[in-house]
């Protein structure tokens, strides 16, 4: 017998089929309605489709820069014919309005076109100076393809956040095997049929689906690099997984990001960038704006802006709300908590407060004054919540931004001292001016330190992130000085000791 609405697991909107081990199915957070039923990949079926997917890859990189260019440039134009669909399913998948998934689709084709673009250009062979040493030499280094990629997706986002490595792996030369949310299925493969109808020729990107151990299996499966993006606990679990095959990863775990409010910023512009950073996406995306501090002097005006703004929101489920459910009903118990925690220490709400908690939906919440040792100042929130805390001086913020453990993005809003503040930031993203822009920028490496992962995508760095590096030298002729044998004549060293020093030494 299928499973209901109401039968199905609180902590997850996609659950078994029944008593069919080998499907499961996703909901729509929104009704509880059946989106899709999909295969439960065994993990015979996982290393299958690895071994599968390793000739591939010796194929795809055998084309050649122009010939993975010439291909992934239909992809994108086929995937841009398809953009209501896409979205539609992104919208039944995630319960995000109609917009906020065309939008989302609208970034992951820019960043196709820029990867597909720039790849031979960021990973082509190309000399390097070879240094007072090896004159005789030519050096060159090249960035050369892992071969088969698999890459672990995350719900919020379920089209850019996996496409962000799937793009730079195919753009590298490498094959694909992507493992998406038990969450948003389709969409992952919605995806990779528009690909493998204009890639007939072998299985160069290919969906498995599954749950949690259908990662832990793609990680054992003999891929040769893991793209991981979730949860910090589930990471962790992944670089367990990985060590025990020494398989390198990428991690990607979101953060508490924040934004500084300097005395001289325009007041109007950081509010929208506030209110559209925490509650777009129902504050569940990984670069999700989660705390304010504003300097003390513009504070009240600031806050009463962002009061304005956060209060005309309204979730819902209809194409045009201006916020989704949040997507995982266990995720709502996480906001409780911390919202209840931050009341009982003496935040003030400001807009919303436990009442706003209407499962799936979460309305608006905007607190004030929160201890610096409250969970929804140190522990990620991913929901639609707002901290805002004066400070007296930007050092003071910066100071208490650095503090976090996690380090993923961040924004600052001032006049005359925006970069300044930016470099003294500990994490991987900031944006002076704006807030969330860092992953529409296709030429931006998107990446945090700190709890919030290492390794980057997107950008040269992203392309580079899959590719392994090889150097070259290349002898042209007789050294002047051959220190490098045991048939050197007694001297050898000293003479070169003498010509270095000439050059190096005073």
């Amino acid at each position: 017998m299928r499973q209901s609405h109401t039968d199905r697991p609180a902590d997850s909107a996609a659950a078994p089929a029944g008593d069919d081990t080998d499907e499961f199915v996703s909901y729509d957070p929104r009704t509880g309605e059946v989106v899709g039923r999909h295969r439960l990949a065994s993990r015979a079926e996982v290393f299958a489709v690895v071994a599968d997917a390793q000739p591939a890859a010796r194929w795809w990189h055998e084309l050649g820069f122009a010939g993975r260019r010439a291909r992934l440039d239909r992809w994108r134009v086929a995937l841009f014919g398809r953009i209501e669909q896409l979205a539609a399913l992104i919208c039944a998948e995630t319960g995000k309005p109609l917009d906020d998934a065309r939008l989302e689709l609208l970034m992951v084709l820019e960043h196709l076109r820029w990867a597909a673009e720039n790849a031979e250009g960021v990973l082509r062979r190309r000399r390097v100076a070879t240094g007072r040493l090896m004159t005789n030499h030519a050096s060159t280094v090249e960035y050369q393809p892992v071969g088969v990629v698999g890459v672990i997706g995350s719900a919020s986002r379920p089209a850019f956040a996996p496409m962000g490595a799937v793009v730079d792996s195919l753009a590298a030369g490498n094959a694909v095997v992507l493992k998406p949310s038990e969450l948003t299925p389709g969409v992952a493969i919605a995806l990779a049929e528009a690909f493998g109808e204009l890639v007939p020729e072998h299985p160069v990107l290919t969906v498995i689906t599954g749950d949690g151990r259908t990662g832990a299996d793609l990680c054992s499966a003999g891929v040769d690099k893991i793209s991981f993006t979730g949860k910090a606990d589930a990471a962790r679990q992944v670089l367990i997984d990985c060590a025990r095959t020494m398989t390198p990863v990428v991690v990607e775990c979101g953060g508490k990001d924040a934004m500084l409010v300097d005395s001289d910023a325009d007041l109007v512009a950081a509010a929208e960038s506030a209110v559209w950073g925490a509650m777009s996406n129902a504050g569940q995306s990984s670069t999700s704006l989660e705390r304010v501090y504003v300097l003390d002097d513009v504070a009240d005006r600031f806050i009463d802006l962002v009061e304005q703004r956060a209060r005309r929101l309204r979730p819902g489920g209809q194409p045009g709300a201006d916020l989704g459910p949040v997507q995982q009903a266990g995720q709502v118990e996480v906001i409780r908590g911390q919202l209840a925690e931050a009341i009982d220490q003496g935040a003030r709400c400001l807009v919303g407060g436990l009442e706003s908690l209407r499962p799936p939906y979460v309305e608006p919440v905007v607190l004030l004054d929160v201890p610096e040792d409250s969970s929804v100042l140190t522990e990620p929130t991913r929901g639609p919540m707002l901290v805002i805390n004066r400070v007296p001086d930007l050092d003071t913020a910066v100071r208490l931004v650095n503090a976090s453990r996690f380090g993923l993005g961040a924004s600052v809003f001032s006049t005359s001292r925006g970069e300044e503040i930016a470099a003294r930031l500990r994490a991987g993203a900031i944006a002076v001016n704006s807030a969330g822009t860092i992953g529409i920028v296709p030429a931006l490496p998107l990446g945090g330190v700190g709890a919030s992962g290492h390794g980057r995508v997107r950008g040269a760095d992203g392309l580079r992130e899959f590719a392994r590096v090889k150097s070259v030298t290349r002898r042209r002729g007789r050294p002047l000085i051959n220190a490098l044998t045991f048939g050197r004549r007694s001297g050898t060293v000293r003479r070169l000791l003498r010509l270095v020093r000439m050059r190096y030494g005073r």
